[in-house]
């Protein structure tokens, strides 16, 4: 039952990340059919990422007051009512209402909120492992979706992917009332107690949880990480396919591009868990930042020697880190606020992610307008990775101490 309700977990949370980041597909179509700039065209995009980070809390304390099942159905649906509203916008205001808005309150209750509540209490000894399966989802999604969004966009016109994408979700939906839903959460009850720590955590009110994270230095650090991290992946991720089409390719080549990139996020996800119970979370956070700042100088030098090795090593170095720092923290958050109120002080760490992704995503856009050039993006993005680097290593100091 363990691994059943983590491929549970994990295949809604590959569904609810790729019809998400399958926003970088759908970019430029919508960016013609309005006549927008590259930064108002994004800002759908940060809207989503800056409401996700915030919703999460409020996710966190629904999952922790009615359970996972409820969470899960209602963002399932909102994530289908997103995409069909969407298809239907008349002008940007309605993308940025559907994207920004309403897909995000979705993906939160299907995302990893949920899910590590209920994989936390199935596994101990193996929890870095299946906290990196589950980030994995991110790269699966993108996989899956980049590809199959392009495809559609293609032979139906981004509104009718729009609609084809709300129809899939809304046959999840109907779906996931096969789950034994009832059996998993008993069973889980009783695993809870087999598997795990137990621990007399009261449970807290919102008011006081803010509280207590505000006095809380391993809070502080975890959001910053997510905050840094997140600037660092979304300046580059969401601009990646028009980056590579400026740079001669095909839209479907690009989409697959992105895709590979998940693909190869998948191993790097997977790789940070194993890893993380042999090295530990800081040396493996440091391995990857420098594979992030190693795989953007590659791909800048695509632009201008647009040679396929430079994908290559962008993709093993870049996209194999993407989002390995996600199952490290999830697992540091795990420890460090394990009790009652787990899934909301979760959530509050993942503010940090919707404030660094809305950031980065809208600064890189912004600064393609003003220079017309990717260049400027890439930098912003290195150091953002650089930043992150350095409150890992500071965290090591603390653990010293």
């Amino acid at each position: 039952m363990a691994y059943r309700v983590l491929a549970v977990c994990t295949g809604l949370n590959v569904v609810s990340r790729g019809v998400a980041e399958s926003f970088a597909v759908f970019l430029l179509p919508l960016s013609m059919a309005f006549s927008a700039s590259r930064a108002e065209t994004t800002l759908a995009y940060s809207s989503f990422m800056l409401v996700l980070g915030l919703c999460s809390p409020l996710t966190g304390w629904a999952v922790d007051r009615f359970g996972p099942r409820r969470v899960y159905q209602l963002g399932i649906a909102l994530c289908a009512c997103a995409c069909l509203s969407a298809s239907f916008a008349p002008s940007l205001i309605m993308v940025y209402a559907s994207i920004g808005l309403l897909l995000p309150f979705g993906v939160s209750g299907m995302g990893t909120i949920a899910a590590s509540n209920l994989v936390s209490r199935w596994f101990r000894s193996g929890l870095s492992t299946a906290m990196g399966l589950l980030a994995a989802a991110l790269g699966t999604g993108i996989l899956i979706f980049a590809p199959l969004s392009q495809t559609l966009v293609e032979w139906l016109g981004w509104r009718d992917a729009y609609r084809a994408l709300a129809l899939l979700l809304a046959a999840i939906w109907l779906l996931q009332f096969l789950l034994p839903w009832q059996r998993m959460r008993a069973e889980a009850s009783m695993a809870e107690s087999a598997l795990t720590v137990p621990v007399a955590t009261p449970s807290l009110g919102f008011a006081a949880l803010l509280q207590m994270a505000s006095r809380t230095p391993l809070f502080w650090a975890l959001f910053g990480i997510m905050f840094v991290t997140s600037v660092s992946t979304y300046a580059v991720t969401v601009q990646l396919v028009a980056y590579l089409v400026s740079a001669g390719m095909t839209p479907l080549h690009a989409a697959w591009v992105f895709g590979a990139t998940g693909l190869a996020s998948i191993l790097g996800m997977l790789g940070a868990g194993h890893l993380a119970r042999q090295w530990g979370e800081v040396r493996v956070a440091s391995i990857s930042y420098a594979a992030t700042v190693l795989g953007l100088l590659s791909l800048g030098l695509f632009e201008h020697l647009p040679h396929v090795g430079f994908l290559v090593f962008y993709v093993l170095l870049f996209g194999t880190m993407q989002g390995s720092r996600g199952p490290l923290v999830a697992v540091l958050a795990a420890r460090g606020f394990a009790g009652a109120n787990q899934s909301t002080m979760y959530g509050l760490v993942l503010i940090g992610m919707g404030l660094g992704g809305a950031l980065g995503s809208w600064a890189s856009a912004a600064l393609f307008d003003w220079f017309q050039s990717y260049q400027a993006m890439m930098m912003l993005s290195a150091a953002a990775a650089v930043s992150g680097y350095a409150i890992f290593w500071r965290m090591k100091t603390w653990n010293k101490a």
